[in-house]
């Protein structure tokens, strides 16, 4: 596993363990998933409030408790705002998520909080009183958001007193508008449409780390694009890519987002054992600047 500098200077593994399929494991399940993160070098792990409603966040806690893990060697991320109908961004309801999660994580603290996805009716006021409390009660040690577009974080900016260190955003080969806005530039295509303010260059130019999720994903929630049916063309490269690099296909999915300039910080939520050891592996390759565009062709976007 490669790592990164993240959060308060701690190096973090290139990719994170997202948390959001554990919710059903049994203790022997769970106790393999993470002897073989550990061994493959994951420290990041990403939860979420609503994860199997709450139950994610217990299950993993147990399993920390039951394999004396130390706290401090781990990078604990979990999200609030989501309800049932509604998003909710208001300082009772961000406070009350935390100390639940808190309590679900068995914990003191965690590394990071983001905010889900953007609150219609958000008051900026409101989330910068909150995460003033979380930073000084020391229940939080770093913020960010998923979802959000620039003019968004612009507007959290103007009355936080700490940096939004995240942006946690859909992006995979097949969908990744934020990165093919930029090649459509000055063009009449619909690829060139942007729809969330430059984030990607909105990110680099202020050091927020872009952790895509969904990264082997179609759509929302439509399925795989390494299923060699419906995607012949991309499947064909991305097997001679992964003959080349001597990893597997999902490997090359990953070395792909991994081989963007800015460093991202890729999420996967597989609990599949050869898969993530195939992962590890892949944030070692070092992917060619002809073979990144070949897969990027392949996908079906357009260079003008």
């Amino acid at each position: 596993m490669k790592y990164i500098n993240s959060i308060e200077g701690k190096n973090s593994s290139a990719v994170v363990l997202g948390c959001m399929r554990i919710g059903d494991m049994s203790d022997y399940e769970m106790d393999r998933y993470l002897a073989t993160a550990f061994e493959c070098g994951y420290n990041y792990f990403d939860h979420a409030d609503i994860y199997h409603n709450g139950r994610c966040e217990e299950v993993f806690a147990k399993a920390l408790k039951r394999n004396k893990v130390d706290r401090d060697k781990i990078i604990i991320q979990t999200k609030c705002g989501i309800r049932e109908g509604m998003y909710d961004f208001s300082y009772e309801h961000i406070i009350n998520s935390v100390d639940k999660s808190l309590k679900r994580l068995d914990t003191d603290y965690v590394d990071v909080l983001l905010l889900h996805r953007p609150d219609l009716l958000m008051d900026p006021e409101e989330v910068a009183r909150a995460f003033d409390e979380l930073e000084h009660s020391q229940k939080v040690r770093a913020f960010g958001v998923s979802n959000h577009s620039a003019a968004q974080i612009k507007l959290l900016n103007k009355y936080l007193n700490q940096r939004i260190c995240i942006n946690q955003l859909q992006l995979s080969i097949t969908d990744c508008g934020m990165i093919s806005s930029g090649a459509g530039v000055n063009t009449t295509f619909d690829e060139g449409i942007n729809r969330d303010g430059y984030i990607r260059d909105y990110c680099r130019l202020h050091d927020i780390t872009v952790q895509p999720w969904s990264p082997l994903q179609y759509g929302f929630f439509s399925g795989t694009f390494l299923d060699k049916v419906r995607f012949p063309d991309l499947c064909a490269v991305i097997d001679e890519m992964a003959e080349k690099y001597n990893v597997s296909d999902t490997g090359v999915a990953i070395a792909w987002l991994l081989r963007l300039p800015e460093k991202m910080q890729p999420v996967i939520g597989s609990t599949n054992i050869d898969r993530i050891k195939e992962i590890a592996r892949a944030t070692h390759v070092e992917m060619s600047r002809e073979d990144w565009y070949k897969i990027y062709r392949a996908a079906g976007h357009i260079l003008p």
